[in-house]
């Protein structure tokens, strides 16, 4: 079959490789549709982003390697032994992080607190492939209303929702999000649907500004005309927001918002109030910590999502409680395709992308 396989950073090449042999307790499944996620795109560029330690040093001992690709949608053909839960023609998505099932927590029922296990695409192949090997626990079956290209979503969709679940959000609180890329589109979706009251949205693009009020904002705010801790100090009564979700941050180099985001979340929230710690950084930085203890405010980090969550996103999306198709502006026709997807979904203001570039594999 056909793969991309990484040589190093900004070394990427299209070769034949063997079929993968098939596990027990694994299926084997054409690739559909195939999206990079954005901190795919920044680590293929070798821009330090989460787990860009763990990608160098793989790099630099096993080149050539399967990397990436965690955000797909397959379909099945072929069931290894001890497989229940799936059959041949099934389309399937999937939660990327995954428990190791060996350890204390794994082996007293709270697998959703590992941290040890594999994660698809980092430690085991991903879909930048014609064909891949998935885990059944790693997968959950898509609702025939749901297309390829939006079951390609699901895995990020269930990361917002368990984003959404860390807030607690209560019946009529006032939820700002910084940042209006995919996730930061579906946590708001998802948080409109679990009972927020006014929600106000931030970006830096007219085309984002646009597709959060078109799914449900309240208010968006474009911060390069307006200042969006005072605007959303205004539109709640001098407090601020009563939870703040921080999309934004990350490597200025793509386009983000580097740490300047977090400090705003600081300033844009109520004391007393929540800061949900979606965006990852790459590297430390500095916090104030006294601004923090002295207002009383939470800064809080999602769990990892769980099957559970992702059988919730089916539900959204299938119900139409969560609309994706909007978001989904490039596709691309073709395996050979992933390297421009990964380009569009790491310079996606240039391209005026929403969602991640999408390659269709396969019909």
């Amino acid at each position: 079959m056909k793969a991309w396989r990484f040589y190093g950073f900004n070394d990427l090449r299209l070769d034949e490789v063997p079929m993968p042999e098939l596990k027990p307790r694994h299926v084997l499944a054409q690739v559909l549709v195939v999206q990079p996620s954005v901190t795919e795109a920044q680590l293929a560029a070798g821009v330090r982003t989460l787990a860009f330690d763990r990608i160098k040093k793989r790099l630099e001992t096993e080149a050539p390697v399967q990397l990436f690709g965690h955000e797909f949608c397959v379909r099945i053909v072929e069931v290894g032994p001890g497989v229940t839960r799936f059959k041949v023609g099934d389309r399937v998505a999937a939660r990327a992080k995954l428990p190791c099932e060996s350890c204390p927590l794994c082996d007293t029922g709270r697998g959703h607190l590992c941290r040890k296990g594999p994660i698809i695409g980092f430690q085991l192949p991903g879909c930048f492939a014609e064909y891949a090997i998935l885990p059944e626990i790693a997968l959950t079956l898509v609702d025939d209303r749901i297309s390829d290209s939006e079951a390609a979503c699901l895995q990020s969709l269930s990361d917002s929702v368990a984003s959404v679940e860390t807030a607690e959000i209560k019946i009529g609180n006032s939820v700002a999000f910084l940042g209006q890329g995919s996730m930061g589109l579906e946590c708001m979706q998802i948080a409109r649907v679990s009972g927020a009251g006014k929600i106000i949205t931030v970006d830096v693009r007219d085309e984002a500004c646009a597709m959060s009020l078109e799914l449900g904002a309240d208010y968006a705010i474009n911060a390069t005309k307006e200042d969006p801790v005072a605007r959303i100090r205004e539109l709640t009564e001098g407090n601020g927001a009563d939870i703040v979700f921080e999309c934004a941050g990350g490597s200025p180099t793509q386009g983000m918002a580097g740490t300047k985001s977090v400090t705003q979340a600081m300033d844009a929230v109520r004391s007393g109030g929540k800061i949900i710690g979606v965006s990852w950084f790459g590297s430390p930085f500095e916090l104030d910590v006294d601004l923090l203890r002295e207002r009383s405010l939470r800064y809080m980090f999602p769990d990892i999502s769980t099957l559970e969550h992702l059988q919730h996103t089916v539900s959204l999306v299938a119900a139409g409680r969560v609309r994706l198709k909007p978001t989904i502006t490039h596709i691309l026709e073709g395996i050979e395709n992933v390297p421009k997807a990964l380009e569009i979904t790491a310079n996606k203001g240039k391209f005026k992308a929403i969602n991640p570039a999408q390659v269709r594999m396969a019909v």
